[in-house]
């Protein structure tokens, strides 16, 4: 069974998470578009970059893969806007102060294609926010750490001080939802290295 698995993603939050299941991973460049279209919804959008960056991750190799290809993608959508990363600390703040004390959605597309079929799974989570003063963005801010976030957030940081409440998954507000994942890639016969028994 295989144990290897090429991950299309420079996020370090993926490959942590894909490397405590046991699994070895390639890395394959994905290089695309990530521009939204108009009227394109949340679910729509990191679905379609989730099977975009696939695709271009295909294109990077010579012929079929020898191991399952695995994308990802996360967005985080307010009232049904989606909420991109902060072009500069302005953005950042008009950001989280539309996100404080209340609640906004976090998504997340998993792409996994091998043996020349294409699955594809969308996890959904919401989340809250605790009302956030104005001393408390900036410090945040200043941090550093929600400038390249999706939504000006990070949850496995400081950013986590902020949410009062979650319902959904918490590795897949991370970037990669690891109860979906694996039965994602259970649909191959792929199971985690670290579930295997001898």
């Amino acid at each position: 069974m295989p144990t290897t698995l090429y991950l299309a993603s420079q996020s370090p939050r993926r490959w942590a998470l894909l490397t405590q299941l046991g699994f070895t991973l390639k890395s394959l460049d994905s290089d695309i578009d990530e521009t939204a279209q108009a009227g394109e919804n949340a679910h729509d959008y990191v679905l379609r970059m989730a099977r975009e960056k696939n695709r271009a991750a295909r294109a990077n190799l010579n012929g079929e893969p020898h191991f399952a290809i695995v994308t990802a993608d996360t967005c985080v959508a307010l009232d049904e806007q989606i909420l991109g990363k902060p072009e500069n600390t302005q953005h950042a703040f008009e950001m989280l102060r539309a996100l404080s004390n209340r609640a906004h959605h976090v998504l997340t597309a998993v792409c996994v294609y091998f043996n020349g079929e294409e699955r594809t799974i969308v996890q959904q989570s919401a989340v809250r926010f605790a009302a956030l003063t104005e001393t408390q963005i900036r410090a945040y801010i200043a941090s550093g750490e929600p400038m390249d976030k999706a939504g000006a957030c990070c949850i496995q940081g400081l950013g986590g001080s902020f949410v009062s409440h979650i319902d959904g998954s918490y590795t897949g507000i991370m970037g990669l939802p690891l109860f979906e994942t694996r039965m994602l890639l259970a649909e191959f016969g792929i199971l985690p290295p670290a579930l295997q028994h001898e």
